[in-house]
């Protein structure tokens, strides 16, 4: 059974597959180990001065939303998505990063927040917490290449 796009819960890793559970409806997968996996905590998203890591973005989305879900809904039209995501993160770079990658980082973090995964200080934005490392947490998508470094 291959892994399709999605957030996944990595359980475990055998010679030859991944074991995950989705965190969208809870059934449990395996992928081939050959198969392209990111680890959310590897994401960067282009920022005009560099790669930023993902888990700054969610937390930037956290701090905007005061711990709550995302106000835009991810099918939002482009114009929307693009404004939302410029009021959390005004240096992202509108050329590398397209509406469909704003898209998912919104899904992600409105599902990563339903699950209690994202856990920061709302007393302040810029202090890293334990729990922004979520190395369990995984996603298969053929579109990630404008999401990850190069």
């Amino acid at each position: 059974i291959c892994v399709r796009p999605g957030l996944y819960d990595m359980v475990t890793q055998t010679r030859i597959s991944i074991i995950a559970d989705s965190l969208v409806d809870g059934k449990r997968s395996s992928t081939g180990i050959s198969h392209q996996l990111s680890v959310l905590s590897e994401i960067q998203i282009y920022g005009l001065h560099g790669e930023v890591p993902l888990i700054e973005i969610l937390e930037k989305i956290f701090t905007h939303e005061n711990g709550q879900a995302t106000r835009v809904k991810p099918k939002a039209g482009a114009s929307d998505l693009e404004a939302y995501f410029f009021d959390v993160f005004s240096d992202y770079d509108e050329e590398r990063v397209y509406p469909s990658d704003i898209k998912k980082i919104i899904q992600w973090y409105n599902i990563l927040l339903k699950k209690n995964l994202l856990v920061f200080s709302e007393a302040s934005a810029e202090e890293p917490t334990e729990k922004e490392d979520t190395p369990n947490v995984t996603t298969e998508s053929p579109s990630e290449e404008n999401l990850a470094a190069e």
